[in-house]
């Protein structure tokens, strides 16, 4: 098995870098690419939906993907310890029908020695927002490192 560092126990550093890491991976909206940061047999729950395995987590998100146009996410360190990081989050996205949202959240995840996300909680909600009102307008892909993160934002 191949490792993803950092690996826990988790120090405030490393547990940044890793919620870093995870962000830029999301930003690029590749689904097989993102679940490689998974265990083989990962459990999530993402709202009300409960998934398990790197397929089911790989359907899932060409799912979200596909509804959720012109998706940016930044995601920030909340808390950390030993193997567990909790992460809070927004993304803004647009539907088929031209409308836009920014959603928020906060993930729960825990790893395993290796690095891998063995289980990944979230809690969303859609905010309906103008599109004047976005925040989040850097060209598709991972967020620039000069860009504000979420502090910084007031979000």
């Amino acid at each position: 098995m191949t490792a993803r560092p950092p690996l826990p126990p988790f120090t405030e550093e490393t547990a940044a870098r890793k919620v870093r890491m995870a962000e830029d991976a999301w930003n690029t909206r590749d689904p097989e690419r993102v679940s490689l940061a998974y265990t083989e047999d990962s459990r999530w729950r993402n709202r009300a939906e409960f998934l398990a395995g790197r397929p089911a987590i790989q359907a899932f998100l060409q799912r979200k993907w596909a509804r959720e146009l012109e998706y940016r996410l930044i995601k920030e360190l909340w808390a950390w310890h030993g193997e567990r990081i909790a992460v809070r989050f927004a993304y803004e996205w647009r539907d088929d029908s031209g409308s836009w949202f920014r959603s928020y959240g906060n993930e729960q995840w825990e790893f395993d020695e290796h690095g891998l996300m063995r289980r990944r909680e979230a809690s969303i909600n859609d905010l309906p927002i103008r599109e004047a009102d976005r925040l989040f307008r850097w060209p598709q892909g991972p967020r620039p490192a000069d860009h504000p993160g979420l502090s910084a934002l007031g979000l």
